[in-house]
């Protein structure tokens, strides 16, 4: 047998290396579906030489504590692979369903789905009323998921496993779906969790896992803010990043959360000002986290500001009054006069903006209807990037002008938000 598998090693890889543009289209596709084949079977003999090798003891004999770390040393591999492997091996026990990835029935992908949906049958269907025999049940299951696989992908043959007693054994589906549920929930909420690492150049990790109903309140919160409109050029991931930011941020406008340490919860960003320049500098939020001097200009665009000066050993000799740079009277002004974000084109309702200063409050600019807009977190962003060269003025019925960069219009014609003046 080593010789025969040996030999044919040395004729793929021969296949491998012959060249592919003489070959029609057909040809091309045609051998796509066989080298993917080959590939499945190549990992099913894999999977069954460490089925072999783990009942002969070997890997404990070579010294090794487990399947996955002889894999590894043997193979010289990653551990992913070394563990996926492993798992193959678990799988292919089935011998039906081994030989259905042999015979290109389904994929090992697709096998392991089967598997892990026929184990999640509950144990004791029998006793519910109006079951048949257990054993034929989970027969009767793995054939229709078997023959299903040829038309859905392993994560789509998931969610149909899900319902697989719908199809198989309707009279005890919602017994037992009840049951898998109500087990599913409590072996789940233990092991919930979420992670913020620190940053790295600039990057913060968020890692977590969430159970069903917690990850639909979530995706019900970051839905409305991720329809995707023609000019927007974000990816998926980043306006779910963007969108779980602004949830945030309105949380903490909304004065309901629990005060923590005695103060409602805010970012709180120091930085050094230079009277002589008039600049600000490099800005330390309270975690400890510097940020550049164009997002402390952003955020004092609308927030809570206690001046306090400090000595030159850093003791502080004075603290000023806290304020509020856009009041609560003058929020609502600006909600009536902008109806939601001002820039051009967007939709953002007056809940989702922040007051944003055109002269700039950390360059001296006043706290007035006539010097603040409401603008959404991106388009905040905007304003402030001297990269994007949007400007705004105010016309004379002293409704803020947005003015485009000439990458944008030539003309810099002055344009406005119509979306909320139509409503």
């Amino acid at each position: 047998m080593l010789a025969e598998l040996q030999r044919l090693s040395k004729g793929a890889a021969e296949l491998a290396a012959a060249p592919l543009w003489p070959l029609s289209d057909h040809d091309v596709t045609g051998m796509l579906h066989a080298a993917h084949h080959l590939a499945q079977v190549a990992t099913v003999l894999q999977a069954r030489l460490v089925r072999q090798a783990c009942s002969r003891g070997i890997p404990a004999v070579q010294g090794h504590r487990s399947a996955k770390g002889w894999l590894r040393s043997l193979l010289v591999v990653d551990p992913q692979p070394a563990r996926e492997l492993v798992a193959h091996a678990d799988v292919l026990q089935r011998p039906v369903i081994g030989q259905a990835v042999l015979d290109g029935r389904v994929d090992l992908r697709q096998a392991a789905v089967i598997v892990e949906t026929l184990d999640a049958l509950p144990d004791d269907l029998a006793q519910t009323d109006g079951a048949v025999d257990t054993y034929a049940i989970v027969e009767l299951a793995e054939t229709a998921l078997l023959d299903m696989a040829g038309e859905f992908p392993a994560y789509q043959l998931r969610r149909v496993g899900e319902r697989i007693l719908e199809h198989v054994a309707p009279e005890v589906a919602d017994q037992a779906a009840a049951a898998a549920l109500a087990r599913q929930e409590a072996r789940v909420r233990p092991r919930r969790g979420f992670t913020m690492s620190l940053p790295v150049n600039g990057m913060v990790r968020l890692s977590g896992a969430l159970g069903v109903e917690d990850a639909a309140v979530v995706q019900a919160a970051l839905h409305p803010l991720c329809v995707p409109s023609p000019d927007d050029k974000r990816t998926p991931a980043q306006q779910r990043a963007d969108a779980l930011t602004e949830v945030c941020r309105l949380v903490l406008r909304t004065a309901e959360l629990p005060v923590d340490g005695g103060e409602p919860p805010q970012v709180s960003v120091s930085v050094a000002y230079d009277p002589l320049a008039q600049t600000l500098g490099v800005g330390t939020t309270d975690t400890g986290v510097r940020v550049s001097p164009e997002t402390v200009r952003r955020l004092a665009c609308d927030a809570r500001v206690l001046p306090v000066v400090l000595g030159g050993q850093g003791q502080v000799l004075n603290a000023g009054r806290r304020r509020r740079l856009a009041s609560g009277a003058l929020r609502r002004v600006l909600y009536l006069r902008d109806r939601g974000c001002g820039f051009p084109g967007c939709d953002r309702p007056p809940r989702w903006t922040e007051a944003h200063h055109v002269w700039f409050w950390a360059d001296g600019g006043p706290s007035n209807v006539d010097n603040m807009v409401l603008l959404c977190v991106r388009h905040h962003k905007v304003l402030h990037d001297p990269g994007a060269g949007w400007r705004i003025r105010f016309g004379p019925d002293r409704r803020p002008d947005f003015i485009p960069p000439p990458d944008v219009d030539p003309y810099q014609k002055p344009c406005r938000n119509q979306y909320h003046q139509r409503q």
